[in-house]
């Protein structure tokens, strides 16, 4: 099937990405942040990590990804300065990015410390975002990193 001219991701493949986003989720709790699936309508302005499941059959980057969502009121202050006609470089219209560019390096490691196979995404449209490929379980031993994380 398609939408809105990209071909959609099987219901088996869709499944497994979802089984992969559950796991990124718990991951991040575990590591005491808030998480939550992009797709859950209960948490629309939550702040926190928000994964995405990518639907569509094939894609550019991973199937799966993680940004990050400041308070709404960071966002709301950062939205007015800019309306208000101040410079784009003006700290609070900065400040939502530069959380987010902060938190991706985070994110990344507290999902590589949890055995999850996450780098940064290499898009200067969406540049915080973080990309999520499997478990490090998953890869065949000779392909599996053999350094291990400071602090595990």
């Amino acid at each position: 099937m398609t939408e809105y001219g990209f071909t959609r991701a099987s219901d088996e493949v869709l499944a497994l990405r979802n089984e992969l986003a559950d796991l990124v989720v718990r991951a991040l709790r575990q590591a005491g942040l808030p998480a939550l699936h992009g797709s859950a309508s209960n948490g629309a302005d939550a702040p926190g990590a928000v994964v995405y499941v990518d639907p569509d059959a094939e894609t550019a980057s991973a199937a799966v990804s993680v940004g990050w969502r400041c308070d709404p009121s960071v966002v709301e202050a950062a939205v007015n300065a800019l309306a208000s006609g101040h410079d784009p470089e003006t700290p609070a219209i900065r400040r939502p990015g530069v959380i987010g560019l902060h938190m991706q390096s985070a994110l990344i490691k507290i999902l590589l410390s949890a055995g999850i196979i996450a780098t940064l995404e290499n898009d200067t449209m969406n540049p915080e975002q973080v990309l999520v490929f499997g478990k490090v379980s998953d890869l065949p031993p000779g392909l599996r990193p053999t350094f291990i994380p400071p602090g595990t």
